[in-house]
């Protein structure tokens, strides 16, 4: 996979550390062992039917592979660039949004629902979806979730200031808009996984899009719906849109008399049959992993039609457990 990036070859992608299993794909010929990986992105069954996570696997030939799709040669350059702190704007009790600005001589080209990784001082990285569409440009938008006792969320919460620099390295990931398709969308997030979501919408916005577009956002409760104000607004003004809010464990003092339960579930009752739908997924890794098995299995959903971006923390990279394979 390092190799494709550094080649400008879109193989598809998202953690990079064999726990979200968007790299998947069939290993045709050649010997590759795997290293550090979860279970759930690759079992010792599919990894016997010869498929393999592209992320982790280290090569011991000459390898023919292949891939859910490869979507072109270099389209957006991969900088490192600095950035400038510009505002931080606490929009719940433990999610802020980031507003970053470039150099004044820099742009980054990037898709709606990418993403980019900080590059932290002692060499480590922390990922972060882009929450505005490219053309929105006058800063870069992040929405950050506090984890409590994490390295950089602490920092961002506690000790960051307006005009800090930071050091980021983008446009990174494989999941975003695919314009080349008039099938109805399914969005469907859960906490921050809203964000490339948002900067989806606007994309389809400003394109002048006319595919119908339902949004399920879910919660444990109606504050991490920390922007469904404007989800309402697209609602309202736009004919092709629909917003539907879940809430997984809303407590009396929320007065809540909206849905309520898993996400996911919520899409299923309303679309039993996903045949013809593209789903565009982003959130927790349990509810993505669930969204895809349900919604293949259960409603009809082709499964090269559910394109999905699991915030893998690095709690959830730490759970990746060393297969051992055989080399040849």
């Amino acid at each position: 996979m390092s190799a494709a990036i550094r080649a400008g070859v879109g193989l598809p992608y998202g953690c990079k550390n064999g726990a979200c299993g968007s790299c998947k794909g069939k290993l045709l010929e050649g010997q590759v062992t795997h290293g550090a990986h979860q279970d759930k992105a690759l079992s010792v069954a599919e990894e016997e039917r010869g498929l393999a996570l592209f992320c982790c696997a280290r090569p011991h030939s000459d390898l023919t592979i292949e891939a859910r799709e490869v979507l072109g040669v270099g389209e957006f350059p991969i900088k490192k660039l600095p950035t400038r702190v510009a505002k931080i704007d606490r929009v719940a009790d433990d999610v802020v949004v980031l507003s970053l600005q470039l150099p004044a001589n820099e742009r980054l080209q990037y898709k709606a629902g990418q993403y980019i990784e900080f590059l932290l001082k002692d060499g480590k990285r922390r990922s972060y979806s882009m929450a505005n569409a490219p053309h929105l440009d006058e800063y870069l938008t992040l929405h950050i979730r506090h984890m409590y006792g994490g390295l950089f969320t602490d920092h961002v919460f506690n000790n960051m200031k307006e005009r800090e620099i930071l050091r980021f390295e983008g446009p990174l990931g494989t999941f975003f808009l695919r314009e080349d398709s008039d099938k109805p969308m399914v969005l469907l997030a859960s906490g921050t996984g809203f964000a490339p979501i948002k900067a989806i919408v606007e994309q389809a916005i400003h394109t002048g899009s006319q595919r119908p577009m339902v949004l399920y956002w879910g919660g444990r409760r109606p504050k991490d719906l920390y922007m469904s104000a404007l989800c309402e607004q697209w609602a309202r003004e736009l004919p092709n849109f629909r917003f539907v809010p879940v809430i997984s464990d809303a407590q009396p003092d929320d007065k809540w008399s909206g849905r309520t339960g898993f996400v996911h579930r919520a899409v299923m009752e309303d679309l039993p049959d996903l045949s013809g739908h593209q789903v565009y997924a982003c959130g927790a890794p349990v509810m993505v992993d669930s969204a895809k098995k349900d919604f293949v299995a259960r409603c009809g959903l082709p499964e090269d039609e559910f394109y999905a971006d699991a915030f893998t923390s690095e709690a959830d990279a730490a759970d990746a457990v060393l297969t051992t394979t055989p080399a040849f």
